[in-house]
């Protein structure tokens, strides 16, 4: 059995990751995925493990360097809305991974909420800056999160404190190979 089959409509072979960096280099990813939904994702997410392959997210493609000889496994990158969305339920930000930072910060800004405005400089993705604890003007990401939900190497979701998170100086422990959604405060 093809170790892709049944999701053949997400997973291109031989993509190019300079079309997906911000500094337009490096080669092609073995295989690239677009998942659409949570149900695809974790589908893919729990083939990889069982087939051994490795399993690679791509942000934004900001602050990321690419070789020329290409990734081996899948390269999965997060377009579809779902992994975008935005929501404000009072005084916290409910971000999708794959979200803007500057987004979330001006959609913060715009309903009143403040903190994060030293974050909005920051490019690429929610996931990407929780990753490694992005920073800027003496603060960092992890002063404002609450939670995060993950995806789990078995395609399970998970809720993490912001203790579990295990965030340091431009770091972040936690093992789960998704960052689904995060909590902001």
């Amino acid at each position: 059995m093809n170790w892709l089959e049944g999701l053949e409509k997400i997973v291109r072979r031989d993509e190019p990751l300079a079309m997906h960096t911000w500094l337009q280099l490096g080669g092609p990813a073995e295989f690239f995925a677009e998942p659409r939904t949570l149900e695809e994702l974790a589908a893919l997410v729990q083939r990889c493990r069982a087939e051994e392959v490795p399993l690679r997210i791509l942000g934004r493609g900001s602050n990321i360097l690419v070789r020329d000889e290409g990734v081996r496994g899948v390269v999965v990158q997060l377009t579809a809305g779902v992994f975008r969305q935005i929501q404000v339920e009072g005084e916290q930000i409910l971000a999708g991974g794959a979200a803007r930072l500057g987004r979330v910060v001006t959609t913060a800004v715009h309903e009143g909420l403040a903190g994060l405005e030293p974050l909005v400089a920051i490019p690429g993705s929610v996931a990407g800056a929780l990753r490694t604890n992005a920073g800027a003007v003496g603060t960092d990401i992890g002063q404002w999160i609450v939670s995060a939900k993950v995806m789990t190497e078995t395609g399970q979701i998970v809720d993490r404190s912001r203790e579990e998170l295990g965030l340091g100086y431009r770091r972040c422990l936690l093992d789960e190979p998704v960052i689904l959604e995060v909590c902001f405060r």
